[in-house]
C-alpha cells in the first residue's frame, strides 16, 4: 500500500494495525510526506497472545492479538503519532459462531465484541503507562472525525454537535458479560477489571440510554 501511495499519490489508510512491524513503514512513509494513516484497537492495546487460555475462541480476531512486547510497541506507535487513532472494530458475533463449546480457532467466528467497554479498556491502559484522558479523547474521537471528514465530531467546540459522555476516570468495575447490553453476550474482556464508567450519555444534546435509536446516517462533509 505504501508503493501504490508513492506511485499514484493516493490517500491510505491502514485499518486494524495489530502487528508493530510494520510501524518503522509507516513512520518512513509519513516522513517522506505521503499521504497515509493508520489505526489499531482496543483489543491488540489491552490484549496479548501469552495470556489466551486455550480454546478460548472469544479473542479470536483478524489480525490476531501479538505478544506483550508487540502491545508495546504499539502504544510507542501511538504516542509517537506513528498510529494516528483507535476505532472500536466492534464484531456482533453469535455465541454459537465463535464455537466456545468445541474451542475451535480454525472454525470460530473472527472479531472482538466491545463497544461497550472500548472506552474504558483503553483508558485502564493508558493511564497505566503515564497518558492522560484527553489523549485517549483525541485518539477515539477527535482525529477518527477529522479523517472522516465529520466537522461536527469528536470536539466540543461551539458549532459542534453536543455528542457528550459522563464519565468517572476513577471508578474501578469487573466486566459481567451478561450485564451488557450488548446483543450477543460474547466478549474476551469477561472477567477483566477495568477503570472508568460511563453514567449518561448524550447524543446531540439528547439523553440516551440505548432503549430507542436516535441516530443519523452522516455522509462526508456533514456540517
Amino acid at each position: 500500500m505504501i508503493a501504490l501511495a508513492r506511485r499514484t499519490g493516493a490517500r491510505v489508510h491502514i485499518l486494524h494495525l495489530s502487528s508493530a512491524d510494520a510501524l518503522p513503514l509507516i513512520a518512513d512513509a509519513k516522513a517522506e510526506g505521503l499521504r497515509i494513516t493508520a489505526e489499531t484497537c482496543p483489543h491488540y492495546l489491552c490484549f496479548t497472545a501469552e495470556d489466551i487460555p486455550d480454546g478460548a475462541t472469544q479473542f479470536k480476531c483478524c489480525p490476531p492479538i501479538r505478544e506483550d512486547a508487540n502491545r508495546d510497541a504499539l502504544w510507542r506507535g501511538l504516542a509517537d503519532g506513528v498510529i494516528d487513532f483507535v476505532v472500536s472494530d466492534h464484531s456482533p458475533c453469535t455465541e454459537d459462531l465463535k464455537r466456545l463449546d468445541t474451542g475451535d480457532f480454525g472454525h470460530a467466528w473472527g472479531g472482538v465484541a466491545s463497544l461497550q467497554l472500548g472506552l474504558p479498556a483503553v483508558w485502564t491502559e493508558a493511564r497505566r503507562r503515564g497518558f492522560d484522558l484527553s489523549q485517549v479523547v483525541s485518539w477515539m474521537a477527535t482525529k477518527p472525525a477529522l479523517l472522516a471528514g465529520f466537522a461536527r465530531k469528536g470536539r466540543i467546540a461551539v458549532g459542534a454537535d453536543a455528542d457528550l459522555s459522563m464519565f468517572a476516570p476513577d471508578q474501578p468495575f469487573t466486566v459481567d458479560v451478561h450485564k451488557l447490553a450488548h446483543r450477543n453476550p460474547v466478549t474476551p474482556y469477561h472477567g477483566r477489571d477495568l477503570t472508568g464508567v460511563v453514567r449518561a450519555t448524550w447524543l446531540r444534546g439528547r439523553s440516551i440510554a440505548g432503549d430507542q435509536p436516535f441516530g443519523q446516517l452522516l455522509t462526508r462533509g456533514d456540517s
